[in-house]
């Protein structure tokens, strides 16, 4: 599940809910090191597809993993785009998944989101173990951290619709990633929303941020669109702003709140 630690949301014709994070990890990060010996998958001559099959060969894995993600892979509903840049998945909407109003929460959407993105990792053979962590990053005890995370809902899926998220993800700045998703009704092809995040690296140990190092890029830019895509290629959208900052003294407030520990993926 996705912590919030603010959110600032409006619902007008679309439902639009802007967030920050505070602690939360990315898609590709992990607070678990991996027990194996990490090893280097040099990628940067090969195709999205070559890359994945290098990669699994060089890293390896248990028989009983192996097996347990085949099977998760033959029941899921997504893969790799022809291209091997970005990854589709479908998903039905869950009665549990729903509110009052028959239609997903924006809890639901954001943890829709959040797996697509773990899965996507996973299908390029980032390791299952370290939560999608690259051979690199956990040679150097690596992790991505949530900076910011935007969210814009059309139309909210019904109890029983299908959807399908499309994500991708490329580099931004020295230190940071960003991944993009878009979402698909199904029956009628009509994009229901849209969203995009930023994430920084930090050192699991130090907890510090660190400029996300050449090797690394190697490792991930392989997956990455060539050209820039943008889930909100529109000039002035709302992607861009800034959440505001609350006003002192707030109109609600409440003290004492205690927070979780955050999700890995």
């Amino acid at each position: 599940m996705l912590k919030f630690s603010y959110c600032n949301a409006t619902d007008l014709n679309q439902a639009l809910v802007q967030c920050r994070f505070a602690g939360s990890f990315g898609p590709l990060s992990s607070r678990r090191r991996s027990p194996r010996a990490a090893v280097s998958c040099s990628r940067s001559n090969l195709t999205p597809i070559q890359a994945v099959l290098s990669c699994q060969q060089q890293v390896g894995s248990d028989p009983v993993e192996s097996e347990l993600g085949s099977l998760a892979d033959r029941l899921r509903l997504g893969g790799l785009t022809e291209d091997g840049l970005s990854y589709k998945e479908k998903f039905i909407i869950r009665c549990y998944e729903v509110g009052i109003n028959k239609t997903a929460t924006i809890e639901t959407i954001a943890n829709l989101l959040q797996e697509v993105g773990g899965n996507h990792a996973q299908s390029v053979g980032f390791s299952r173990d370290g939560f999608a962590t690259s051979p690199t990053m956990r040679k150097l005890h690596l992790i991505w951290v949530t900076a910011r995370m935007h969210i814009e809902v059309y139309k909210y899926p019904a109890w029983s619709d299908v959807i399908e998220i499309e994500t991708w993800c490329q580099n931004e700045g020295r230190i940071g990633t960003r991944r993009d998703w878009i979402l698909k009704d199904v029956a009628t092809g009509e994009v229901i929303g849209r969203a995009t995040s930023k994430w920084v690296m930090m050192n699991e140990d130090t907890r510090r941020l660190q400029k996300v190092s050449d090797d690394v890029k190697e490792e991930y830019l392989v997956f990455c669109p060539r050209e820039p895509r943008l889930a909100f290629p529109e000039e002035n959208n709302k992607s861009l702003k800034k959440i505001s900052k609350l006003e002192d003294p707030v109109q609600y407030s409440r003290l004492g709140l205690m927070v979780n520990e955050p999700i890995l993926i």
